[in-house]
């Protein structure tokens, strides 16, 4: 079997080596970068209230503070 390998796959294997460096630096910058959010927030109704969708379930209840009539 002959097996000769040129340049060209030489270069390439290094570029492609480059490639998975810079995205896996990029897939743990988003990672931690995500982790951090979530420690800062503490509690996870807080980081439900991100999304900007109105959810009642989320809203502070209207009869608080209120007296009863």
């Amino acid at each position: 079997m002959i097996k000769v390998e040129h340049e060209l796959h030489q270069r390439r294997k290094g570029r492609n080596y480059g490639v998975l460096i810079l995205l896996l630096a990029f897939a743990a910058m988003v990672l931690g970068l995500t982790v951090v959010k979530v420690q800062q927030l503490g509690d996870a109704r807080q980081f439900e209230s991100n999304d900007h969708v109105l959810r009642p379930a989320l809203l502070p209840d209207e009869t608080e503070g209120e007296g009863t009539q």
